[in-house]
C-alpha cells in the first residue's frame, strides 16, 4: 500500500493532526535555533512556511484558535525577516507558548475540541493577547509575564458539554484575569509525519513481532545444524580417500605379480568406476558447503531485518529535551543549551522508551546541581550560557549514551562529609575512597547532596531511578567529575533487548549464559592463589580481594570441584558487591535471541530469560542482579560452601558414569544420586552429545534415555556395541515408557540393563549400577 492509499483512509482532522505535529516540531526547533544564534534570517524562512501552512490547514478544519495563532506567528516572522521586529527572548517565549497550544489542540480528538475550548477559553484568550503583544514592535522591550499553562488535554473527554464559539480577542481581553505567572509548557513528543513512500510504517503487534523473532532465531539454529552433516561428509570423504589409496596400493602390488587377464580387467573396471565417484563426492561436498553458507547468510539477514523493525533513531526519544533544558534553566535564573549528537543512532524501541525518563532526570540534575548562574560563570572565565551535551553512539557492539555539562562538577569532599554524617562510613574509610567509589553513592536511594528538596531535585530519587532502570535493561552507569569543569555520565546498554551478547559457560554439565554487559572480568585462577577466611574463599587482584562463589551451589546444581588445573571464574558486580563465580568451563561468546520464560513459571530465581544456542540446545540466561542478591543471602546465612579441591589421584580412583537424557530434571536427579555414592558423573543432553562424549572419555558405565532428539538411545547403544573399542562398556537404558518394542530393540542392540523410570526408586537404580560395575572405589 503506498502513501496516498494510507492517507485516503484518514479523516480531515486526522490529517490536520499529523501535519500540525510536523509543523510544530519545525517551529520548536527553529525558535530554539533563533534563541541560540540571534537573528538568523535563513532560520526564519522555514518558520514562515510552517506558520503559513498551519494557518491554511486550520482554516480547512475550522480550528479558529490555531488559525489565529498561526496568523500572528506568521506576522512576527515576516516582520522579523524585514528587520521591523527583533525576536527577543521574551518574544520567543510567547511564540513557544503558542506552539504548545497548537500541539495540545492538535492532540485532541475532533469530538473533544469544542468542550476543551469552552473549558479553557480564558487561558486561550490570555495566550492570544500575549501573542498580539509579541507581534507589536512597540511592546515587549522587557520580559513580561506570559499566560499560565493550559490544563492537560487528558482531562477532557468526548462526553463533555458542547461549547460556544471561541471568544473574540476584545471580549477575551475584557474577561481575562490579571493573575498571570511565568511558566514553561513542556513540548509533547512529536513524530514527524513526512515519511518517504518506500519507508511507510506498518504497525505490528508485540506478540506477532516476538513470534517472528522466535522463528528467525529458530531458522538460524536450524541452519547451524547443517554443520555436523558437512563435517560428517568431510570425514566420509577422508575415509573414501583412504579406501582409494588402499586400492591403488593393492592394484600396484598385483600389477607386479602374474595374474590372469580376467583379474586384470576387473581391476581396470574398478579403477574406472572409482574416479567418477571421487569427483562426484568432491563436487557434492562443495555444493553442500556453498548451500550452508547461503543459508547462514540468509538466516542471519532475516534475523537482522527482524531486529531492525524494533529500531528507531535516537532523536525520536529526545527531541523534546532541548526545549525542556532551555525553559528549566530560565525558570532557575540560568542560561543553558543542550547539544544532541548522534540523533540518527538506532536504538531499540523498548530501550528508547525506557531511557527517556532517566535522561530527563540527569539533565534536570545537571541544570539544578551543576550549572552556575551567568554571573558566576562569567566570573569563573566561562561563557554566560552553559552547555550540556547528549550523545548516542554504537561502540563495541553496545549502545553508549554520554551526558555531560560544563558546570561546576561535584564536590567529592561534600560526598565524604555526607557519608560520615549519615554514618555510612567512618572518616578514615571515607578518606580512603576513590572518586569512582564516592560517586557511586549518588546512585543510592535517598542520597542527595542538597539539604532541601525542590520541585526540580533534592529528594535523592533521580540518580537512583536512573541506576535502577539501567540495571533492568542489563546496562551499566559510570559517573565522573572534574571540579569546576563539569560532570560526566556514561550509560552502556545492549543494542537490543531482543538479542543479547552473552558469555556461555558450563556449570555442572549445563550451559548457562551471562550477559556481557554484566561481566567485569573473565579469568582463570590457580588453586594455589585461593585462600580462605571465615570459611569463605578469596583471591587477590592487585590490592583487591575478590570473594569466590560456586555457581553450581547458587543454582542448586551441586558443588564446583577443582583439581590442580586453573579454575575459570566470571567476575560480576562492583564495589563491595564484587564476586567471582566459579564455573566448570567457558564455552564461548554468542549472540542469543532472547525468549521470555512462560509466565506460568513465574519469576525463576537467578534466571532472567531463555535462548537457543547455535547448535539448537536451550540455555538459561542468568539474572546477575538476582545472583548478587542470592550471594548476599547465602553469605548472611553462613551457607556459602567452598569450591572443593579434588586431587587427581582420588579423582582417577572414582568410577566414571555418563548419564544421557534430554530432561534437565532427570539428568540432575540421576547425577546427584550417583555422585552421593562416590561415582564421578558426566552428563549429555541427547544421543549425539553422548556419542561424542563416550568416544572421548573412558567410562565405566553409560546410562541413557530412549526418546531423545538428534539420536535416540537405541541408536546410541547400537553404535557403542558395534565399536570395537567401546563395546565392553556396560550400557543401561532408563525410560519412562515401558514399551515392549523398545525393550526388545534395546536388548537386541546390546543393552546390558533396561529400567523403566516409572517403576524404580533411588535404591533400584543404585542397585542396578552396582550389579553392572560394582561400588565406586572412591
Amino acid at each position: 500500500m503506498n502513501g496516498e492509499d494510507d492517507y485516503s483512509q484518514l479523516s480531515l482532522h486526522q490529517l490536520f493532526r499529523s501535519e500540525a505535529e510536523s509543523q510544530a516540531q519545525i517551529l520548536t526547533q527553529g525558535l530554539l535555533l533563533l534563541d541560540r544564534n540571534g537573528q538568523d534570517l535563513k532560520a526564519i524562512e522555514p518558520l514562515m512556511r510552517a506558520a503559513h501552512s498551519l494557518k491554511g490547514a486550520a482554516r480547512i478544519v475550522n480550528m479558529e484558535p490555531i488559525e489565529r495563532l498561526s496568523h500572528v506567528m506568521e506576522d512576527c516572522f515576516v516582520a522579523a525577516q524585514k528587520g521591523k521586529l527583533q525576536l527577543t527572548g521574551a518574544r520567543i517565549d510567547r511564540l513557544l507558548s503558542g506552539v504548545d497550544l497548537i500541539t495540545q489542540l492538535a492532540s485532541l480528538s475532533e469530538a473533544d475540541v469544542p468542550a476543551w475550548l469552552e473549558q479553557n477559553k480564558l487561558h486561550v484568550a490570555n495566550l492570544l493577547v500575549s501573542m498580539y503583544d509579541a507581534a507589536d514592535p512597540a511592546k515587549l522591550n522587557d520580559p513580561s509575564p506570559i499566560a499560565p499553562p493550559l490544563p492537560s488535554t487528558t482531562a477532557v473527554t468526548a462526553a463533555a458539554a458542547a461549547t460556544a464559539p471561541a471568544p473574540s480577542v476584545p471580549d477575551a481581553i475584557a474577561a481575562a484575569t490579571p493573575t498571570i505567572v511565568p511558566t514553561a509548557i513542556p513540548v509533547a513528543p512529536i513524530t514527524p509525519s513526512a515519511i518517504p513512500r518506500d519507508e511507510q510504517v506498518l504497525k505490528v503487534s508485540v506478540r506477532s513481532f516476538d513470534r517472528l523473532l522466535s522463528l528467525a532465531s529458530e531458522s538460524r539454529v536450524a541452519t547451524h545444524s547443517l554443520g555436523p552433516y558437512v563435517q560428517a561428509m568431510q570425514r566420509y570423504k577422508k575415509k573414501k580417500h583412504e579406501m582409494v589409496t588402499a586400492f591403488e596400493q593393492l592394484s600396484d602390488a598385483l600389477s607386479s605379480m602374474p595374474i590372469d587377464d580376467t583379474v586384470r580387467e576387473r581391476l581396470l573396471q574398478v579403477r574406472q568406476r572409482i574416479n567418477p565417484v571421487r569427483q562426484e563426492l568432491v563436487s557434492r561436498i562443495a555444493e553442500l558447503e556453498a548451500y550452508e553458507r547461503r543459508l547462514l547468510a540468509a538466516s542471519q539477514e532475516i534475523l537482522d531485518e527482524v531486529l531492525t523493525l524494533r529500531m528507531r533513531p535516537f532523536r525520536d526519544g529526545v527531541q523534546g529535551f532541548p526545549r525542556m533544558v532551555r525553559d528549566l534553566a530560565k525558570s532557575l535564573g540560568k542560561d543553558a543549551h543542550l547539544e544532541i549528537v548522534g540523533e540518527d543512532t538506532l536504538v531499540d524501541r523498548d530501550i528508547l522508551a525506557r531511557i527517556e525518563s532517566p535522561i530527563n532526570h540527569m539533565l534536570r540534575n545537571a541544570i539544578d546541581h551543576g550549572m552556575e548562574v551567568p554571573e558566576q560563570r562569567l566570573a569563573n572565565g566561562k561563557p554566560a550560557r552553559g552547555n550540556l551535551r547528549l550523545e548516542a553512539r554504537h561502540s563495541a557492539g553496545m549502545l553508549t549514551i554520554l551526558i555531560s555539562d560544563d558546570g561546576q562538577g561535584v564536590d567529592l569532599d561534600s560526598i565524604r562529609k555526607k557519608l560520615v554524617e549519615r554514618k555510612m562510613a567512618s572518616e578514615a574509610m571515607a578518606a580512603e575512597m576513590s572518586s569512582a567509589e564516592l560517586l557511586d553513592f549518588l546512585l543510592l536511594p535517598a542520597f542527595s547532596l542538597k539539604d532541601t528538596a525542590t520541585h526540580v531535585s533534592g529528594r535523592g530519587v533521580g540518580l537512583d531511578a536512573v541506576s535502577a532502570t539501567v540495571r533492568q535493561l542489563n546496562g551499566t552507569v559510570r559517573l565522573e567529575t572534574e571540579r569546576g569543569k563539569g560532570f560526566f555520565i556514561t550509560i552502556t546498554l545492549p543494542l537490543s533487548q531482543s538479542v543479547v551478547r552473552a558469555l556461555v559457560v558450563d556449570i555442572a554439565g549445563e550451559p548457562y549464559a551471562i550477559p556481557i554487559t554484566k561481566i567485569d572480568r573473565v579469568m582463570e585462577i590457580s588453586p594455589s592463589d585461593i585462600f580462605s577466611l571465615e570459611n569463605k574463599q578469596f583471591f587477590a587482584i592487585g590490592k583487591d580481594h575478590i570473594g569466590m562463589v560456586s555457581a553450581a551451589q547458587l543454582l542448586d546444581l551441586g558443588d564446583t570441584q577443582t583439581t590442580d588445573r586453573n579454575l575459570p571464574v566470571i567476575i560480576v558486580g562492583s564495589g563491595q558487591r564484587r564476586h567471582a563465580l566459579a564455573v566448570d568451563a567457558i564455552i564461548g561468546e554468542q549472540s542469543l535471541a532472547v525468549q521470555p520464560i512462560d509466565a506460568i513459571f513465574g519469576k525463576l530465581r537467578d534466571i532472567s530469560a531463555a535462548a537457543l544456542l547455535d547448535d539448537g540446545s536451550p540455555v538459561l540466561i542468568l539474572d546477575i542482579d538476582d545472583v548478587l542478591i542470592s550471594i548476599d543471602k547465602l553469605a548472611s546465612e553462613g551457607s556459602l560452601r567452598q569450591v572443593q579441591r579434588v586431587t587427581p589421584e582420588l579423582d582417577a580412583m572414582a568410577k566414571r558414569v555418563l548419564v544421557i537424557d534430554d530432561s534437565l530434571t532427570v539428568r540432575e536427579m540421576e547425577r546427584k544420586l550417583l555422585s552421593t555414592r562416590g561415582y564421578k558423573v558426566d552428563v549429555a543432553v541427547d544421543g549425539m552429545d553422548g556419542w561424542n562424549a563416550v568416544r572421548s572419555v573412558n567410562y565405566d558405565l553409560v546410562i541413557t534415555d530412549v526418546d531423545m532428539p538428534r539420536m535416540d538411545g537405541i541408536e546410541l547403544v547400537t553404535l557403542i556395541k558395534q565399536d570395537a573399542r567401546l563395546r565392553t562398556i556396560p550400557v543401561m537404558i532408563v525410560s519412562y515408557k515401558d514399551r515392549p518394542e523398545d525393550r526388545a530393540r534395546g536388548i537386541t542392540a546390546g543393552a546390558d540393563y533396561y529400567l523403566t523410570k516409572g517403576s524404580f526408586h533411588d535404591e533400584t537404580l543404585l542397585d542396578a549400577v552396582v550389579d553392572l560395575i560394582g561400588e565406586s572405589d572412591k
